[in-house]
C-alpha cells in the first residue's frame, strides 16, 4: 500500500494538548484547568474540593497516570510482536488498531480491558486462530494524527485493521474540518478497514449530551456515506453503547469502564467480515 504522507498538528494545538506520550485529550485539558478552581486557596470552604465537580478532576489526573502506564504497556507490546515477526517466532493472523485512548483500553483497569483486548480474546476464542494485535492507537489522538502518524507504520499485509476516531477532533476542530478530516482519513485506509463510529450520549453529560447528538450523528453520517462508496465495514458502536449508562464509564466520566467497553466489543465482532 502506498504510504499516506505525513499530516502537520496546528502548532496551537500541539501547545494546548501538548506532543507524543504528553498529548491530553480535550477533557484532561479542561480539567487541568479545572484544578486550579478544586485545589485554589477557597476550594476547601466553597465545597469544590470535595463537591462532584472536584471528584471529577481528580479522576480525570488519576486517569492521566493510567494514559502513561497504559501506553507503555502498548509499546513494549508492540514491541514484542515486531520482534516476532522478523524472527518467525510466532504465526497467527495479524490485526493493527489505530485510533485514540478508546483503543488503548484507557477508562479499563487494565489496558486488555478495552475494547482491543477485548475483542482480541473473542476472536481468538471464535476462531481458534492465535490473532495476534499490533496496537498503533495513541491517547489524545485526532483523526489528522491517525493519517499523518498512524498509517504510515501498518505492516504491509494486515489481516484486519480497525480504526475509532474523531471524539478528540469535536472539540478541537471546527465542524468543517472534522468533516473533511474524517473524508481523507477514510479514503486514505486500507480496503476493508473496519471502522468504529461514535458513540451518541443522549442522557449523560447533562445538557451537553444532548446537544452533541446532532452534531455526532452528522459526523456518522459522513462515516457510513465513504465507507458504503468504499465497501468498508463500520461497527455500530452508537447502537450498542447505550443507556442505562450506570457503571459504563471510568472515572474522568469520559473514557468507558470495562463494561462499557463490552458494548464497543459487540459492535466490532458484529461488523468483522465473516472471513
Amino acid at each position: 500500500m502506498q504510504r499516506t504522507p505525513a499530516v502537520s498538528r496546528p502548532a496551537w494545538a500541539n501547545a494546548i494538548s501538548g506532543t507524543g506520550a504528553n498529548r491530553k485529550s480535550p477533557v484532561e485539558v479542561f480539567a487541568t484547568a479545572a484544578s486550579v478552581l478544586t485545589r485554589g486557596q477557597y476550594a476547601e470552604a466553597s465545597g469544590l474540593r470535595f463537591g462532584k465537580f472536584g471528584r471529577w478532576t481528580d479522576g480525570v489526573t488519576a486517569m492521566r497516570e493510567d494514559c502513561v502506564a497504559f501506553a507503555a504497556y502498548w509499546r513494549a507490546h508492540n514491541d514484542r510482536l515486531r520482534h516476532d515477526l522478523e524472527t518467525g517466532k510466532e504465526t497467527g493472523p495479524i490485526w493493527v488498531a489505530l485510533g485514540d485512548s478508546t483503543a488503548q483500553g484507557l477508562g479499563a483497569p487494565a489496558p486488555r480491558g478495552g475494547y482491543v483486548g477485548q475483542a482480541l480474546q473473542q476472536l481468538r476464542r471464535r476462531t481458534g486462530q492465535h490473532w495476534r494485535v499490533l496496537n498503533l492507537s495513541v491517547s489524545g489522538a485526532l483523526i489528522r494524527d491517525v493519517v499523518g502518524e498512524q498509517l504510515p507504520l501498518l505492516p504491509t499485509t494486515p489481516d484486519l485493521v480497525t480504526c475509532g476516531i474523531g471524539a478528540n477532533d469535536i472539540l478541537y476542530s471546527a465542524p468543517g474540518k472534522v468533516f473533511s478530516d474524517m473524508r481523507a482519513l477514510l479514503a486514505a485506509v486500507p480496503d476493508r478497514t473496519v471502522m468504529l463510529d461514535l458513540p451518541l450520549l443522549a442522557g449523560f453529560w447533562w445538557i451537553v449530551g444532548r446537544m452533541s447528538v446532532p452534531y455526532i450523528t452528522r459526523i456518522n453520517r459522513v462515516i457510513y456515506e465513504v465507507a458504503t462508496d468504499r465497501g468498508l465495514p463500520v461497527a455500530e458502536v452508537s447502537a450498542q453503547f447505550t443507556p442505562p449508562w450506570t457503571g459504563k464509564f471510568a472515572c474522568d466520566s469520559f473514557h468507558p469502564s470495562q463494561d462499557g467497553y463490552r458494548d464497543w466489543t459487540r459492535a466490532l465482532l458484529a461488523a468483522l467480515p465473516a472471513a
